[in-house]
């Protein structure tokens, strides 16, 4: 069975930036990744290289920016007002915090901060970074009606009654 739209894919992944360190590694978590192909559950571009693989199947796929976190947008980089922030909260460099923007929450990481101003970069981390996935594929099934309802791959176990009687809660 090969991955299509509409079939879970199980695998595992490497995640290397450009100088070839690890940045995430299913293999090291002992926690394989799967999803739904074809629903926007993974960058389109590395989507496209999964498609039609089959388990067993290795690949290594490097994305650009453009095709995963987007190019840096300095624009995004904003120093605020201390006093915008609750008093209790630490802030230092490195400190990351959930921000509600337009188009939901994201990730904020702090860049600088002192007693009058914060400074913040509202860029995903990994933007403007070129990512280079070892990818193995371990298993490819079709979806359940719930999982293709959902979206997404379901918890193993799940039964479709179950999904629906939530939906009734």
């Amino acid at each position: 069975m090969t991955i299509i739209p509409g079939r879970v894919a199980t695998l595992h992944y490497r995640l290397c930036d450009a100088d070839g360190r690890t940045l995430d590694d299913s293999r090291a978590r002992q926690q394989p990744l799967s999803y739904l192909h074809g629903h926007g559950n993974l960058f389109g571009a590395l989507e496209a290289q999964l498609a039609g693989a089959a388990p067993g199947a290795q690949m290594r796929v490097t994305l650009s920016p453009v095709e995963s976190y987007g190019e840096r947008d300095e624009a995004l980089v904003s120093e605020t007002a201390r006093s915008a922030f609750p008093a209790d909260q630490p802030l230092h460099a490195g400190a990351r915090f959930q921000a509600q923007g337009p188009e939901g929450p994201h990730t904020v990481t702090v860049i600088a901060a002192d007693a009058g101003s914060v400074t913040v970069d509202a860029n995903h981390p990994l933007a403007g970074h070129t990512l280079s996935y070892e990818i193995e594929i371990l298993e490819v099934r079709e979806a359940t009606r719930a999982e293709r309802v959902k979206g997404h791959p379901l918890p193993p176990g799940t039964s479709h009654t179950e999904v629906e009687d939530r939906k009734q809660v």
